[in-house]
């Protein structure tokens, strides 16, 4: 994959839509927030919709 997925934990609120959307590739970490658990399978299209749907717009690509 070209492209790395992150969350900036700073921002995250914990909602967990992101985890609904693609759970093979986000999960609520011990303290509520989002992180990248595993990326190398997962679909670009499926990430940007996780990306697209955040409320507070934290997870990015680099």
């Amino acid at each position: 994959m070209a492209r790395e997925v992150y969350v900036d934990q700073e921002v995250c609120i914990g909602c967990g839509l992101c985890v609904s959307i693609i759970a093979e590739v986000f999960r609520l970490n011990d303290d509520g927030v989002s992180e990248v658990h595993a990326q190398s399978d997962a679909r670009e299209a499926k990430i940007q919709e996780a990306i697209d749907s955040c409320p507070v717009n934290c997870i990015h690509w680099r």
